[in-house]
């Protein structure tokens, strides 16, 4: 019962708004996909293929309802080299070896780690995903005719003012329709979706790739797949934390993780490349009022409805349209208040944000962006969490004996700092040194405790280590040399 209560919340809940906001993210899919099978370099058939069958597959198998996977420019980009050089049989057989490697990181429950990004780099990870989404539309305004202008504006408007009479239908719907039928009857002079590329007219079918089964394919295709693989899974689970925060619901990064391999394995068996979560048409479908995985499938369903029965229709939809809808997606998107509270956030957090968003919007390549952020970010962390360590003598040396008390976290980013707190002036005859309220993590703390201990010993000091959870008397024990030396009479091991 538990099962079958689940699987109608993920369908079921509010079936108009999901099927109302798919039909919305399946029109502004429709010259994405194209635009980004310019970019590989493969006739515009793949990217719809491909948008199509990952959305179908991924609304049954992927672990974020109401998320949008398809053709993404971020994949493209790393497919043009294969197809230049190979050709796009080899597109075909990397796509399927980027489904296989997603597969297995799920299946080691790798995806969980996304947690491990600080709010920073996810800041920085959408801000930038929202400069990029802007700057996109560039192409179709630079150079373009005041009517083009005056069409986007009207969409915007159209996109803002709707919901202030009612919130029933989406407004992004409206405004394409209605743009749509302006140009339709008028006749006006703009781009149009069919000015993109020719509509596929068949079904897609299935297809193996045409590559030679050797160990030169594989050393062919293997780093192109890697690098997709990497590339679909971080913007894939980047995407689904930020659904999170917009729905307060919950999602299974794992299954994720194994449902974009299964999807993009499909994909390449039906005509299509590899793909991922596509944040601009994520946010389309969720402010649009979506929740459930009904809206996914319909996107993917409707999309195919459009390109094959209603091509004709579709190839009149003005792009000006299409441009207001995304240009509300990048302004929605984009992150203000991190820009208006820049002065009062902490300074490590504001370059983290800022390094990201520039990394990503200079390089159009997100991984480089959320690694560099990755990066800074645990040394920031590092660096922070090396001074909390703290040595403080907690008895006079009246008799010729000190203690110690070390508090905090002693690894490689902490261990000078534990080092250098010890006072080794004076001749003790005994120190003891307690550890109950700190916690060694590795080699680097181990050696740390060594240097000390054998620093006293030098001056003829008896030195008592106390207090040592089991985890770093473990790892002494393993690798420590303090406690396996010839001691003097009365040391403690």
């Amino acid at each position: 019962m538990t099962l079958i209560a689940s699987a109608r919340q993920q369908w079921l809940a509010n079936p108009r708004r999901d099927l109302l906001a798919g039909t919305v993210v399946a029109l502004a899919l429709i010259p994405e996909a194209i635009a980004f099978s310019i970019i590989a370099g493969v006739d515009p058939a793949v990217g719809l293929y491909a948008s199509v069958v990952i959305a179908v597959t991924i609304a049954f198998v992927g672990g974020r309802p109401a998320m949008i996977s398809a053709a993404t420019g971020a994949m493209a980009l790393l497919m043009v080299g294969l197809v230049r050089d190979h050709g796009i049989e080899f597109l075909f057989a990397a796509s399927l070896l980027t489904g296989v490697f997603q597969i297995i990181v799920g299946i080691f429950k790798l995806g969980r780690y996304i947690k491990f990004v600080s709010r920073s780099v996810m800041t920085g990870f959408v801000n930038s995903l929202a400069i990029l989404i802007f700057l996109a539309q560039m192409p179709e305004l630079i150079g373009a005719n005041w009517q083009t202008f005056a069409l986007v504006g009207a969409g915007l408007a159209i996109i803002y003012g709707f919901p202030l009479i009612t919130k029933a239908v989406p407004a992004p719907l409206i405004a394409i329709v209605a743009l749509s039928v302006f140009v339709v009857v008028t006749g006006v002079d703009v781009r149009t979706v069919g000015d993109m590329g020719q509509l596929p007219s068949t079904l897609p079918v299935f297809h193996i790739a045409n590559v030679p089964l050797t160990w030169e394919t594989l050393l062919i295709i293997a780093p192109v797949s890697a690098t997709l693989a990497f590339v679909g899974l971080l913007e894939s689970l980047l995407t689904a934390n930020l659904l999170d925060d917009i729905t307060d619901t919950p999602s299974d990064k794992d299954r994720e993780t194994r449902g974009q391999g299964i999807a993009n394995i499909a994909s390449s068996l039906f005509g299509g490349m590899a793909g991922c979560a596509m944040i601009g048409q994520s946010i389309i479908n969720v402010t649009s009022g979506a929740r459930g995985r009904l809206s996914t499938l319909w996107a993917g369903l409707f999309l195919l409805f459009l390109i094959l029965v209603l091509g004709p229709w579709v190839a009149q939809i003005p792009m000006a349209a299409l441009v207001a809808v995304m240009i509300m997606v990048s302004i929605g998107t984009f992150d203000w208040g991190s820009v208006l509270k820049l002065s009062s956030t902490p300074f490590q957090s504001s370059i983290v944000m800022i390094a990201t968003t520039a990394t990503v919007v200079a390089t159009h390549d997100l991984s480089k962006g959320v690694v560099l952020g990755v990066i800074l970010s645990a040394v920031f962390f590092m660096r922070k969490v090396g001074k909390t360590v703290v040595v403080q003598e907690i008895e006079t040396p009246e008799d010729g004996r000190l203690r110690y008390r070390v508090t905090g976290n002693l690894f490689f980013a902490s261990a000078d700092v534990f080092a250098a707190a010890f006072e080794h002036h004076g001749h003790p005859t005994r120190v003891e040194i307690d550890m109950t309220d700190a916690h060694l993590w590795d080699l680097t703390g181990v050696a740390a405790v060594d240097k000390v201990v054998f620093r006293y010993r030098r001056q003829g000091t008896d030195v008592e280590v106390i207090g040592m959870n089991a985890a770093g008397r473990t790892l002494v024990d393993r690798v420590g040399r303090h406690d396996k030396a010839h001691l003097p009479v009365g040391v403690s091991h």
